[in-house]
């Protein structure tokens, strides 16, 4: 069967302009090195094959990997480098007061993520002490009740018109203010039930939210972040289902529990898979993450005895993009098994080979045929470019403007699988003749910056492959 092809796009460049986003040709001086002992080269006479060496390396991508929880890269002792800082506050810590909002606690946290060098993945808890007093105050109903650790807790009446007003006003702002923010990876959507989970376990007496209430609560996320992408607990019933189908991912609670509540009934056997077949989700991952929390942490797996191949594989089974351990230490005899975790979740792109002329003319395309692979179990959920400069050889920095109107390549449709890549650099009549390099990066749309590291070797201190040499007459 044949594989699809895909075109890709040269955007203008021009000096100083900022524009983000870039696909251009940059010459300045570089040292070829032995790049085809690196990669080697095949292909007949005019054309030749480079064929970059694959590595095994654990790779910290953007979207992906395990994720410290209400901490940051280096705060854990024992904990795996992260990209994504998850965070969760109450309804009460962002808006104090009726109409006050603390918005200088989460532009504080999108910060010091970037200095991290992470995103932020935020949940806001309207429950489990986060309603705000003033709300209370307002004479909204609810009852008190005794959560599972133990203490008071007050669940708002969720059928309480005051209530979609009040928490959806809150959401909607929010919305408002980070939606689409670079350092802002998605937003946990938390608006019902326990801690927020789409359930009332633990709650007693058993209440019940009105089904236009919950769906309405899923619209006003959907509505409010409409570029940052949003996920819902798997447990959500209907409006999972309703969820997904408007472009939400799913997350689940408790992976790793073999036996924690109940001898007769357990998380990974008994409620993942009948939650995704009964809300048509088997497919979701195809176009928007997959989140795993574990239950307890995992030292407590180790110390139950269970076994961890088993929990990794069936995570990776239902497309794990991201796992969450609680900023614990991981259990030291299973860093070994948690590194091969981390190649195979999300996505690892690779490039398999890559064939082009030896030689080119000024004023002519520079035609390209490759194969790129992804190596891992989901797509990439936000969409990157993937951009070709030409260095020349022993010369001092200059740009070139590189002109091509053809573009229509979305990484977002790279599922598991091998994927090819045809295009033509369009080259300047007056590009000097010369010796060039070839490398690739996939840059982010908005800086122009390399930010995902691929699967192959030769990668540069910017994140740029050195891919080939090439000859401009």
């Amino acid at each position: 069967m044949s594989l699809p092809t895909t075109k890709a796009r040269i955007l203008k460049f021009r000096p100083g302009s900022g524009f983000p986003g870039i696909f251009f040709i940059l010459l300045f001086a570089f040292s070829y090195g032995s790049l085809s002992a690196q990669t080697g080269f095949l292909g007949s006479p005019g054309r030749h094959t480079v064929r970059p060496a694959i590595i095994d390396d654990v790779l910290y991508n953007p979207g992906m990997g395990f994720t410290t929880m209400n901490a940051f890269n280096g705060d854990v002792e024992g904990h795996p480098e992260s990209t994504i800082a998850y965070w969760r506050f109450y309804w009460s810590d962002i808006e104090p007061e009726n109409g006050i909002y603390r918005w200088d606690r989460i532009d504080e946290l999108l910060t010091t993520a970037r200095e991290s060098g992470q995103k932020v993945g935020l949940g806001i808890m309207p429950v489990n002490g986060g309603p705000p007093r003033w709300y209370r105050d307002l004479g909204a109903s609810g009852w008190d009740y005794t959560p599972e650790q133990g203490g008071n807790s007050w669940m708002p009446d969720h059928n309480d018109p005051l209530y979609l007003e009040y928490f959806g006003r809150l959401t909607r702002k929010i919305g408002e203010r980070y939606d689409g923010h670079p350092d802002l990876d998605h937003v946990d959507m938390r608006s019902l039930g326990h801690w927020g989970e789409w359930h009332f376990a633990f709650v007693e007496p058993r209440p019940e939210a009105d089904p236009q209430v919950r769906k309405a609560l899923v619209d006003i996320y959907l509505e409010s972040f409409r570029e940052t992408p949003v996920i819902m607990l798997i447990g959500g019933g209907d409006e999972l289902t309703y969820a997904l189908e408007n472009g939400a991912g799913w997350r689940a609670d408790c992976l790793g529990d073999l036996g924690r509540f109940s001898e007769h009934w357990n998380h990974m056997r008994d409620a993942y898979q009948q939650y995704l077949d009964a809300a048509g989700a088997n497919d979701a991952w195809k176009h928007a993450p997959v989140h795993f929390e574990s239950c307890g942490v995992m030292q407590v797996w180790a110390d139950s005895g269970y076994d961890i191949e088993h929990i990794f594989n069936e995570a990776l089974r239902w497309r794990v993009s991201v796992f969450n351990n609680k900023s614990s230490p991981l259990p030291p005899r299973w860093w070994s098994a948690a590194e091969a975790f981390m190649k195979k979740m999300g996505y690892r792109f690779a490039i398999n080979y890559l064939t082009l002329p030896t030689h080119a003319k000024a004023g002519e395309n520079l035609h390209i045929e490759s194969e790129w692979s992804n190596l891992g179990v989901a797509p990439v959920y936000r969409n990157y470019l993937v951009t070709f400069k030409l260095i020349r050889q022993n010369r001092r920095s200059q740009s070139i403007i590189i002109e091509d109107p053809l573009y229509d390549l979305d990484l977002r449709e790279w599922l598991p699988g091998n994927h090819l890549l045809n295009l033509g650099l369009a080259l300047p009549a007056d590009l000097a003749p010369g010796r060039y390099n070839l490398a690739v990066a996939m840059t982010d749309i908005q800086t122009g910056e390399a930010v995902i590291d691929l699967a192959i070797g030769g990668r540069d201190a910017r994140g740029w492959y050195i891919l080939s040499e090439v000859e401009i007459e």
